[in-house]
């Protein structure tokens, strides 16, 4: 029992080193496994660079407060897709439901600052597939068109995976709170930097090659000429995985580069059978055809016949001022002069209304202090 015990303490040292060792300023995944490779084990390393074990172990301690969990590279729970990537993460933090990453993964990506037709295709589409079964919706938690796709996913019972662009315990952007909690509950959240790590610029981009792969398909709904989202496109082509875009109207900046990828050469993205044939999956009965008989690939073909807007329904627990900002919330953006009128023209109250359903997720703010339903 002892022996036994002691080879638990070795394995338990040898990861808190390798956390530990990550941690060590200028060693990226690379460098870490070279740094182990060249010295026999982690411990070795960490010594060499004067690097703490305390601090892999404190790591340790915190994933389980938060009853989450730390996969090395090579763990049989490891992501098979991510395992073949060419620069595949050494760490993979896990929180929730890891089994959902070896379903068929398909990526939402687009604006933040989107539009309320890109909000509208992405809780469509992602609704569609997740509704098809055996699929999980991919995203990196951010606001505009990934948040719509996580919830989209949720709502129709699917599985959602959330890539983080920072750690465990930091809820970013923080109006998705009540996501964070859902994504907890039924999907998985995964990230490549340790718990309580804030997010920083160097990380968005590493984030994103961890969406394209996991994902067999990155569908782009909204992206302008530099969005974010290109980096995603990018690495999802260097992976060898199939992308798809959402074309929308010529004059809107925020469709710019769907319209130019589909000038180049990528699927357009017109409904969820569109995407679930690239995965191998029947079309369905949705090629086209949406909850009223209009859908996306009907609406695309046809500018006269709109796209449908989500039901929308009030959470109880709003007090009067908050409910009045919810029904003047409509498809389109409103001002906050609007939403004060609405409120019975107490400009403070209205404000602090608009605060709590931000906090909450259920109001998004845009630049010019206009705000729309998340």
């Amino acid at each position: 029992m002892a022996d036994l015990a002691s080879r638990s303490r070795d394995r338990v040292d040898g990861l808190a080193a390798t956390l530990a060792l990550a941690q060590v300023p200028n060693v990226g995944p690379v460098r870490l496994r070279e740094l182990v490779s060249h010295f026999g084990s982690a411990e070795a390393a960490l010594r060499k660079r004067g690097g703490r074990l305390e601090d892999g172990h404190a790591i340790l301690r915190r994933l389980d407060e938060l009853k989450a969990r730390v996969l090395l590279e090579g763990d049989p729970e490891f992501p098979p897709l991510l395992a073949e990537m060419s620069d595949p993460p050494a760490i993979l933090y896990v929180w929730g439901d890891l089994a959902q990453t070896r379903q068929r993964c398909v990526a939402f990506v687009g604006s933040r600052n989107c539009t309320e037709y890109g909000l509208t295709a992405a809780r469509k589409l992602a609704r569609d597939v997740a509704k098809a079964g055996q699929v999980t919706i991919v995203s990196g938690m951010a606001r505009g068109i990934d948040s719509a796709a996580h919830e989209a996913a949720l709502d129709a019972g699917g599985g959602s995976v959330g890539v983080l662009g920072c750690g465990f315990g930091v809820i970013y952007p923080p109006s998705n709170g009540r996501l964070y909690r859902r994504m907890l509950e039924h999907g998985c959240l995964i990230t490549e930097l340790p718990p309580d790590q804030p997010p920083h610029a160097g990380a968005f981009p590493r984030r994103n090659r961890l969406i394209s792969g996991l994902s067999r398909v990155t569908v782009v709904v909204e992206a302008a000429m530099k969005s974010g989202a290109l980096i995603t496109v990018d690495t999802a082509l260097a992976q060898g995985r199939t992308v798809l875009a959402v074309p929308g109207p010529i004059t809107s900046p925020t469709s710019y580069s769907c319209n130019k990828l589909i000038q180049q050469g990528a699927k357009p993205a017109l409904n969820a059978g569109d995407i679930l044939e690239e995965i191998g999956l029947p079309r369905g009965d949705n090629a086209g055809i949406g909850d009223s008989g209009l859908g996306i690939g009907m609406a695309a073909s046809n500018p006269e016949s709109p796209i449908p807007n989500p039901q929308r329904v009030a959470p109880l627990d709003l007090d009067d001022v908050q409910r009045s900002v919810w029904d003047a919330l409509g498809p389109e953006l409103q001002h906050v002069d609007v939403l004060v009128a609405a409120g019975g023209g107490d400009a403070g109250r209205v404000l602090t209304a608009l605060t709590d359903l931000e906090l909450r997720g259920i109001v998004r703010q845009e630049p010019g202090m206009r705000f729309g339903l998340s």
